[in-house]
C-alpha cells in the first residue's frame, strides 16, 4: 500500500506546483466583422495567437533568467482582444489590446508584425517596473529589448547608436540596453531583478561600474554619433 500513496502524494504535489504555474491564455476578436478583425482570422487566427503569448512567455522567462516560479510576477490569465480601435496597442491588467485598424492597415508581413508587437506586450505583463519609479522609456525599452532578441525587429526601427538619449523609450533604448548587455551577459536580466522593489540609476552603476550618462556617451561614440 505503502507505494501507491507514495504515487498518489507525487500526483498531488505535481498537480499543485502545474496549478501555480499554469498561465490561461484567452484571445477575442471583439472586431471581427471589421477589415482588421477580418483580416486578423485571415493572416494570424486566434490560436496562433494564444500559441505565441505562451512562446513569448517562455522566452521573456529565459531572457529575465526567471527559472524559480517565486522570481516572476504571479499571473492566472493574459487576455488577448482584438479591437476596433486606434493606435497600435496596449497592455493594462494583464490584458492586451491590439488594434484591428493597425492590422488592417499594415502594408508588410502583418503576423510578423504582430508577433513582435505580442512578444513586447507580454514583456510588459511579466516584466517588474519598478513599482512605478522606473522611467517610461525605460519599460517600453526593455519590451522592445525582448522584441529584439526574439528576432522581429521592423524595417522602421532605428539603427545601433541612433537616438537622442538613452531613456528616449522603444527601439532607441532598446539597442542601447543590448550595447548594455553585451558589456555583461544577463545585464537586463539583473537590471530587471533590482526593479522589483524600485528603481534607481545607480542601477547602472551597481551592474557595469559606471554611470547611464557615461554608458550612453561610450555607446554613442563607439557608432560614430
Amino acid at each position: 500500500m505503502a507505494p501507491y500513496i507514495s504515487i498518489l502524494s507525487f500526483l498531488v504535489i505535481l498537480a499543485s506546483i502545474q496549478g501555480i504555474c499554469a498561465v490561461d491564455y484567452t484571445v477575442t476578436n471583439t472586431a471581427r466583422n471589421t477589415p482588421g478583425g477580418i483580416r486578423f482570422d485571415k493572416e494570424i487566427g486566434s490560436e496562433y495567437s494564444r500559441q505565441t503569448l505562451v512562446s513569448a512567455t517562455n522566452f521573456i522567462f529565459g531572457i529575465f533568467q526567471q527559472n524559480n516560479v517565486a522570481d516572476r510576477k504571479n499571473v492566472q490569465k493574459v487576455s488577448l482582444f482584438i479591437d476596433d480601435r486606434d493606435g497600435v496597442a496596449y497592455t493594462s491588467n494583464n490584458e492586451i489590446h491590439v488594434s484591428a485598424r493597425y492590422i488592417n492597415g499594415y502594408s508588410g508581413n502583418v503576423k510578423n508584425e504582430i508577433t513582435g508587437v505580442l512578444y513586447h506586450e507580454m514583456t510588459h505583463v511579466w516584466q517588474w517596473n519598478g513599482n512605478g519609479q522606473a522611467p517610461g522609456g525605460l519599460i517600453e525599452g526593455i519590451a522592445d529589448f525582448v522584441r529584439l532578441k526574439a528576432g522581429y525587429v521592423p524595417g522602421h526601427w532605428v539603427k545601433p547608436g541612433q537616438g537622442d538619449k538613452w531613456d528616449q523609450g522603444y527601439d532607441v533604448t532598446a539597442r542601447f540596453l543590448d550595447y548594455c548587455n553585451s558589456l555583461k551577459n544577463g545585464f537586463v536580466a539583473e537590471l530587471n531583478k533590482k526593479m522589483r522593489t524600485g528603481y534607481s540609476a545607480n542601477y547602472f552603476v551597481d551592474l557595469l561600474g559606471k554611470s547611464v550618462d557615461m554608458l550612453w556617451r561610450d555607446y554613442k561614440a563607439k557608432y560614430g554619433n
